[in-house]
C-alpha cells in the first residue's frame, strides 16, 4: 500500500506520533500505524475532533475510533500504543499547544518523530511541530475516508456496501462496522448524512452568513435544543441565517427572540452587550462554508427570564456555566468554541 524506509528495530525509548480523525480507520491509516511501530518503541495515536457531537464529518465518537484502531493491533503492538484525545479548537495555536502538551505528558519529553504523509491541504498541520523529527510515508494508492463514509452511509444495499468497503479496510474494522451498523445510532447517522447531502444541493453558494446570540444571566447561559434534520436534538446557541439586508446585530437578536421567546427592551440589550467575535473557520460547519458573527450579552445578576423553545427550537433552557463541560459532546458544530470564547475556558 505504501512505501516507507525500512527500520530494522524500533528506536528504544523514543516515541512516534501519528495524527488523524480516523473516520473511518482504513488501510491507508494502517500503513501510518505500521510505520510508526517500526520507527519507535512507543507510539502515540492522536485522535482529533475527540469530544465533538456526531456529525457528517465525525460520525464515530473517540471511543469507537479507538476501538477500530485497537482491533487492528496484535497484543504485543497494543502494549506499545497510547491514545491521545484532542478536541477541536478551530485555532492552530491552541490545537498545536494541546498536541504538544499531551505528547509531552505521555513521553516525558523524550525524542519524538511525527509519522505522516502529505495527503492534501488538510495535512498542513504536520509542519506545525518543527522540533520533532519527521518521517514521510508515501502512499502507493489513494484512499479517501470521505468517500468511504459516503459508501457506508449512503449505500442502500447492506451487502453491496460492505463489499465496496472490503478492499479498503481491514477485516477487523469491517466486522466492527457491520456490528455498529446494527445499532440505532447508525440509522440516526444515515438520516443526517442524507439530510446534509440534500442541504448542500439546495444551498450551494460559496459562503453563507449567520448570527448568534450568547446570552448570560446570573451565572447561566441560554441554550436551545435543535429541531430539524441537521443536528437534531443537539444543544446550540440561539442563532441562524441573516435575512436579506439584515445586519449581524439585528439578526442575532431576531433569532434570539424567535427561538427562545425572550424579549426585553432594546436599551436593556444595549446595556448588556459585552462584545462580538467572528467565527469563520472553513471546517466549523458540516453543512458548508458558514461564517457567523456571535454577540455576547450579560444581563447580570438578575432573576432568570422565562424562556420557551419556539420556531425551529425544540426547547430553550438556562444552563449553569459551570455545567457546560458536560454539554461538550452534545453541542452543535463549533458552539463549544464560541461559548468558550465568551464565558471562559470551561473545557473539561
Amino acid at each position: 500500500m505504501t512505501e516507507t524506509q525500512n527500520t530494522p528495530h524500533p528506536a528504544k525509548g523514543a516515541a512516534a506520533v501519528i495524527i488523524g480523525r480516523w473516520q473511518i480507520f482504513h488501510k491507508g491509516h494502517e500503513t501510518l500505524l505500521d510505520a510508526a511501530l517500526a520507527t519507535a518503541e512507543h507510539v502515540i495515536v492522536v485522535i482529533g475532533s475527540a469530544y465533538c457531537a456526531r456529525d457528517v464529518r465525525n460520525p464515530f465518537n473517540w471511543q469507537e475510533r479507538e476501538a477500530m484502531i485497537r482491533s487492528c493491533l496484535a497484543p504485543d503492538e497494543l502494549a506499545r500504543v497510547k491514545f491521545l484525545n484532542i478536541r477541536d479548537y478551530y485555532n492552530d495555536e491552541s490545537w498545536n499547544s494541546a498536541v504538544l502538551e499531551g505528547v509531552h505528558r505521555l513521553t516525558g519529553g523524550g525524542a519524538t518523530t511525527l509519522v505522516g504523509f502529505m495527503k492534501d491541504h488538510t495535512s498542513y498541520y504536520q509542519t506545525n511541530f518543527p522540533n520533532w523529527a519527521r518521517k514521510e510515508v508515501r502512499q502507493a494508492f489513494s484512499i479517501d475516508a470521505t468517500s468511504l463514509r459516503n459508501v457506508f452511509f449512503e449505500g442502500k444495499d447492506p451487502d453491496a456496501r460492505i463489499e465496496v468497503l472490503r478492499p479498503y479496510v481491514s477485516t477487523a474494522v469491517l466486522n466492527y462496522l457491520q456490528a455498529w451498523a446494527r445499532l440505532p445510532v447508525y440509522g440516526e447517522r444515515v438520516k443526517e448524512h442524507l439530510a446534509v447531502v440534500a442541504y448542500r444541493k439546495r444551498w450551494d453558494a460559496d459562503v453563507y452568513l449567520t448570527a448568534d446570540a450568547v446570552l448570560c444571566a446570573a451565572g447561566h447561559v441560554l441554550l436551545v435544543r435543535r429541531g430539524g434534520e441537521v443536528g437534531y436534538g443537539l444543544w446550540a446557541i440561539p442563532g441562524g441565517f441573516l435575512n436579506p439586508g439584515e445586519r449581524f446585530y439585528s439578526g442575532a437578536l431576531r433569532e434570539l427572540y424567535e427561538e427562545t421567546g425572550f424579549r426585553t427592551l432594546e436599551s436593556t440589550m444595549k446595556a448588556a452587550f459585552k462584545g462580538s467575535q467572528v467565527f469563520d473557520h472553513p471546517a466549523r460547519s458540516a453543512r458548508g462554508r458558514l461564517i457567523t458573527n456571535a454577540f455576547f450579552f450579560d444581563l447580570g445578576n438578575v432573576r432568570l427570564p422565562e424562556v420557551k423553545g419556539a420556531d425551529d427550537a425544540l426547547e430553550a433552557k438556562w444552563v449553569p456555566i459551570e455545567d457546560l463541560p458536560t454539554f461538550e459532546s452534545i453541542l452543535f458544530e463549533d458552539h463549544a468554541t464560541i461559548l468558550g470564547a465568551f464565558v471562559g475556558a470551561w473545557h473539561r
